[in-house]
């Protein structure tokens, strides 16, 4: 967790910007990227020149050409403002463009690199601000990107990058990663699926970065992420490093217009929420996706997607929006049934109209499938979430403490608290799906349909398709009574009213 104090300072820095007349969020991160790569590369080129100096041997690599120490970071923010800024715009972010990097995925991101800050006092309070970062601490400048990023939310156009942290996490730990998973967000905006991806294996299988092959595959082979803005792939690159990936591949592609036939069958766990009612050009789309179900709907074109990317056996989890469960065209029959009938549909889970406020209030649910080409789909368990520990409103304000949100709170949540969070109630019932839930009556907040239920109702996957009202008991009364009952009562009135007038009188 970030300091209130690191808080405080990146919230100045942030100000200076606008004041700076930077006022567009994904600009000044973009910007504070450049700089954190630059940092990044004199610590590469630390550890090069110990290790050439510990093995008494050249340099391996240079990242800095020769006699140009002073572009440095370790040299740079010891510089007046006027030099940092003249030495930053001339020489410093030509060499970013230039060199490409490290020869990773963030140097190839690098090379469109535009230098943006206006004026040397605020490049100086950057740097200042920075340079207090402990770099070898990846909690802690995880946490600093993640803070950040968070307030591209408050940019209505850029919030649909920012898909909710505590919602990242549920699907995540509901979908388990391993250490032999290969996974991928063919949609990846700032990588927060594959952020997160990646601190839930460090947290459940610590010994991933002991073992030389299971390390190799964290850095280089395990995550994928797919996207065509360039100022989201350098955005989602350093988030990854400063998350502590070494190397993802983190790639310019428009996923649907390109032609996957070398990635078929590629990934084993597929994390994403890609763009909602959007629509391309039909003539655009990849020919191999409208074989699968032809439509211009962007959602409809990712599930088959998925589908597609998807190992026999590889597991997805999706967020969709709510009418992709149930509006009738031909093809969002067909990839619900394709879902049901072809693959293995795990479960529904419902969201919270309010989760993506402030800026879309569309309702949105969370598909979980398994790939297997041949069917399977039994039972389906269908989740009405409520609450997710937020207020639902523009503000979305924590319901709880911090130790009481999240899928995992401190201790268990009270009655009137599951109201609030109701994410802890979801992983623990999650994991009895095929047990116990399997009675539970519709009436309740999760419960499972057969099959042959979903494919009577033309593969309607709306949770209100099958959910039941519990109604309050009314005692009836028999119509002879009732009317005798109320004969009685106006008998009773009209004496009433006969004794009222004889006192007026």
């Amino acid at each position: 967790m970030l300091t209130a104090e690191l808080r405080s300072q990146v919230d100045k820095v942030w100000n200076s910007f606008w004041s700076g007349g930077i006022s567009n969020p994904l600009e000044i991160i973009e910007q504070i990227t450049y700089l954190l790569f630059l940092r990044r590369l004199d610590d590469l080129q630390t550890l090069e020149e110990n290790k050439a100096r510990r093995l008494n041997k050249p340099l391996e690599q240079n990242f800095f050409p020769k006699g140009k120490d002073n572009l440095r970071w370790s040299k740079l923010k010891n510089m007046a403002p006027q030099e940092m800024f003249n030495l930053v715009d001339k020489e410093v972010f030509p060499l970013l463009r230039s060199l490409g990097g490290d020869n990773s995925s963030y140097g190839r991101h690098m090379q469109g690199a535009r230098f943006t800050i206006p004026t040397p006092m605020l490049l100086s309070t950057a740097i200042d601000l920075l340079d207090q970062i402990p770099m070898q601490d990846r909690d802690t400048k995880g946490d600093l990107y993640e803070y950040m990023l968070s307030k591209i939310a408050s940019a209505g156009q850029n919030g649909q990058f920012r898909t909710p942290r505590h919602i990242i996490r549920l699907m995540v730990e509901l979908t388990a990663p391993t250490v032999k998973d290969t996974i991928c967000d063919p949609a990846s905006g700032t990588c927060g699926f594959l952020v997160n991806a990646s601190e839930y294996l460090r947290d459940k299988y610590p010994e991933i970065l002991t073992d030389n092959k299971n390390r190799k595959h964290f850095h280089n082979t395990m995550f994928h992420g797919y996207d065509f803005d360039n100022t989201m792939l350098r955005i989602g690159s350093m988030n990854m490093l400063l998350h502590g990936v070494e190397n993802p591949d983190i790639s310019y592609r428009d996923s649907l217009g390109q032609d996957f036939a070398l990635e078929e069958e590629k990934y084993s766990l597929i994390l994403a929420n890609p763009p909602f009612a959007g629509s391309i050009n039909i003539d655009n789309a990849a020919k191999d996706l409208l074989a699968v179900v032809k439509t211009k709907n962007t959602e409809l074109l990712f599930l088959a997607l998925f589908l597609k990317l998807l190992k026999p056996g590889g597991r997805g989890a999706v967020i969709v929006p709510d009418g992709v469960l149930f509006k009738n065209s031909k093809a969002n029959k067909e990839i619900r049934r394709m879902l049901v009938e072809e693959q293995k549909l795990d479960a529904v889970v419902s969201l919270p109209s309010g989760v993506f406020k402030p800026y879309a209030g569309v309702s949105t649910a969370i598909l979980f499938f398994t790939k297997t080409n041949s069917g399977g789909t039994d039972t389906i368990w269908f989740y009405d979430m409520k609450a997710d520990g937020w207020s639902l409103d523009d503000q979305r304000r924590p319901l709880l403490d911090a130790n009481k949100l999240g899928t995992h709170p401190s201790s268990k949540l009270t009655a009137e608290e599951h109201t609030k969070n109701n994410l802890p109630d979801v992983f623990e019932r999650w994991h009895k799906r095929e047990g116990t839930e399997r009675v539970r009556a519709r009436t309740e907040q999760s419960f499972s349909v057969k099959r042959e239920e979903i494919a009577a109702n033309e593969y309607d996957l709306s949770l209100n398709r099958y959910k039941e009202v519990l109604h309050e008991h009314v005692e009836h009364v028999a119509p002879l009574q009732l009317i005798t009952e109320l004969n009685v009562i106006e008998a009773e009135i009209q004496a009433g009213l006969e004794q009222l007038k004889a006192m007026l009188k």
